[in-house]
């Protein structure tokens, strides 16, 4: 007993050291987020999600290269990359801001300055003032998620800040020049084939990443494209992304995905989608990289619908099975548009790039192209070769640029529909 009691003392008078380690740190914050998680989910009489199943590991990332002309990959896609992890609250007085590059539903990102080591980092506040439960689930997401990514063309999470309060929260980000949605809207000389092909590459390399890792993203879109000035094209903002079990069919939220990049059984309120949702948002943004304005730049998912009706004809049952008996579809009066016309509307581009286009935009999920299989195709083989990141012009910054203001508007309106009707799915068990 006296021995007890003697081993009690002791630990009480144990002082915690100091010093904490990077794994340490991980862990603490990883907490704290599955301690907001599960308090969230009992506030809600929801119960934590069982830990009983164990979950399968999701396969490495292969770094073979495709078919033909090809990018470099930098050898960062496992991820055993040494890069900077989310640590422990830091002083956020180690950073000076340089100026804000960006702000909107999420919050306001700054660019900023480490003072220890004088890299330029990306500095997002995350936005509190509308949530009664702490961080938002957006933010825990994105974090979740990122903490697992290590690809040249995803963006990399370094730090996760503790301000003076607790609701004073920022995360620290790679730093990049360019938003691809802005960089378009700026300069006025459309890109060359081999630089579309070099973007289009990249874009392509982070969604394939992402679902070898059973990781859609649910809103790609050119706005969440950076471009360094290195050539290296970036996918960011993870708030709605999440895992999925591809055999086994999940229910998740249709109200994903920003408008102009929504695929067609989205708007037809399918809840049992694929992660062919992402590739459809791909052949948006291809066709974006080629006419240097959006595809589909509707302000209603009528609208939207007539707009795809328009350029790719009809849907019916002989190219799209079933498709009559998802929940919205006799929502939808569609115009008589039998035919299609991809090749019409883009002229200059070769019969393979209308091809890949044609298999990125097709009705039919099951058809639709795999980011594997865009990759492998014709289109980047052909001549000319897609540019190298280091052989892509550079421009000069266009963060505070008024150009793509509306953009921004129209897409952070949608954003906020999207999360308000979207929430229960947002809670679901990435965590």
């Amino acid at each position: 007993m006296h021995q007890g009691n003697e081993d009690t003392n002791r630990r009480k008078s144990q002082k915690p050291s100091p010093t904490r380690t990077a794994s340490h740190s991980r862990t603490i914050v990883t907490a704290r987020f599955g301690c907001e998680i599960a308090r969230r989910r009992r506030r809600r009489g929801r119960r934590p999600a069982s830990r009983a199943r164990p979950r399968r590991r999701a396969p490495r990332s292969s770094s073979r290269a495709h078919g033909g002309a090809s990018l470099p990959r930098g050898g960062r896609t496992s991820d055993d990359d040494a890069r900077g992890r989310p640590s422990a609250p830091d002083e956020l007085k180690n950073y000076e801001k340089l100026g804000r590059i960006g702000e909107g539903t999420y919050g306001v990102v700054y660019k900023a300055r480490c003072r220890a080591t004088n890299e330029i980092v990306a500095l997002k506040r995350v936005r509190m003032d509308r949530e009664r439960d702490g961080m938002p689930l957006t933010s825990l997401r994105e974090i979740k998620i990122l903490q697992r990514c290590a690809h040249e063309n995803v963006i990399s999470l370094k730090r996760v800040i503790q301000g003076e309060t607790p609701s004073n929260v920022f995360l620290v980000f790679e730093y990049c020049e360019h938003e691809m949605a802005r960089l378009i809207d700026f300069v006025k000389t459309k890109f060359t084939t081999s630089e579309v092909k070099s973007l289009m590459m990249q874009t392509l390399r982070a969604v394939e990443y992402l679902h070898e890792r059973k990781v859609f993203h649910r809103d790609l879109k050119l706005s969440n494209l950076l471009l360094n000035q290195r050539g290296e094209l970036k996918l960011c903002d993870f708030g709605l992304a999440r895992t999925y079990d591809p055999i086994e069919a999940g229910i998740y939220t249709p109200k994903v995905v920003t408008l102009w990049y929504r695929a067609p059984e989205l708007l037809f309120g399918e809840e049992q989608y694929t992660a062919a949702i992402d590739m459809w948002s791909c052949g948006c943004v291809f066709a974006e990289f080629l006419k240097h304005a959006p595809l589909f730049p509707a302000s209603t998912e009528i609208e939207l619908m007539q707009m795809i009706c328009a350029l790719l004809g009809n849907p019916n049952s002989n190219i799209w099975p079933g498709w009559d008996s998802l929940p919205h579809a006799k929502s939808f009066k569609f115009p008589e548009q039998p035919y299609n016309f991809l090749e019409l509307n883009f002229p200059s581009l070769s019969p393979a790039g209308v091809d890949l286009l044609d298999g990125l935009l097709t009705y039919d999920p099951g058809k639709r192209l795999t980011a594997k299989e865009a990759l492998a195709h014709e289109y980047f083989k052909e001549m000319p070769p897609p540019k190298s990141p280091a052989e892509m012009p550079t421009f000069p910054s266009t963060h505070n640029t008024s150009s793509s203001r509306s953009r921004r508007a129209a897409e952070d309106n949608d954003r906020s529909k999207r999360q308000r009707g979207a929430l229960d799915d947002r809670i679901a068990a990435v965590f």
